[in-house]
């Protein structure tokens, strides 16, 4: 049997690049920037996959109608831009991933919400659980996210975040430590 020990966690964190507010690492497009996504999340699984190891996807988005944090935790097969994305796309209802069915398919973050958000509470933070991450870019990633972790045996989770004018940025890095601090004590 041996020692197994505690499971090795490897988390990774994606934000978009400039974009309304937002800023660095994905492109801020849909389907134009899905080979971009899907070799980011690739890399990110290492040669070496044991039973011991958990791999975290957390990606980061502006709401800039928001006055909180939310943690998001479910993404739909829904692509519906209200405007065109970096890249000039706007689809309107069609399914992020044809392959899923219809737009109304839903998938789920894997990860205990409920207990993070308690978490985040208690260190006096204001967030809240959504269970709509909207139909534009930040939902089209999620959805890609949330079914390749799942394919992969991953977990993933997408939190949108105020704008920098709402909670000033030392306070939203505040948040961002203390989420991975919450999340590494309930997982």
């Amino acid at each position: 049997m041996g020692s197994e020990g505690p499971k090795a966690v490897t988390i990774h964190v994606t934000g978009f690049k400039k974009f309304q507010g937002s800023c660095s690492v994905l492109e801020t497009a849909g389907d134009g920037a899905l080979q971009m996504l899907y070799k980011i999340l690739e890399s990110g699984i290492s040669g070496t996959n044991t039973s011991n190891e958990q791999v975290l996807w957390i990606h980061f988005g502006v709401n800039s109608g928001s006055s909180k944090f939310a943690l998001e935790e479910q993404a739909v097969n829904e692509a519906t831009f209200r405007c065109p994305d970096q890249l000039g796309w706007q689809p309107q209802q069609l399914p992020v991933v044809p392959e899923d069915g219809g737009t109304s398919r839903i998938r789920q973050t894997s990860l205990p919400t409920f207990e993070i958000i308690k978490f985040l509470k208690k260190k006096g933070l204001d967030v809240t659980i959504s269970q709509d991450a909207g139909r534009f870019v930040c939902n089209y990633v999620y959805y890609h996210s949330l079914r390749f972790a799942e394919q992969k045996g991953h977990k993933s989770l997408f939190v949108h975040v105020p704008l920098f004018s709402t909670i000033d940025e030392e306070t939203q890095m505040q948040f961002v430590a203390t989420l991975l601090e919450a999340i590494a004590s309930t997982c």
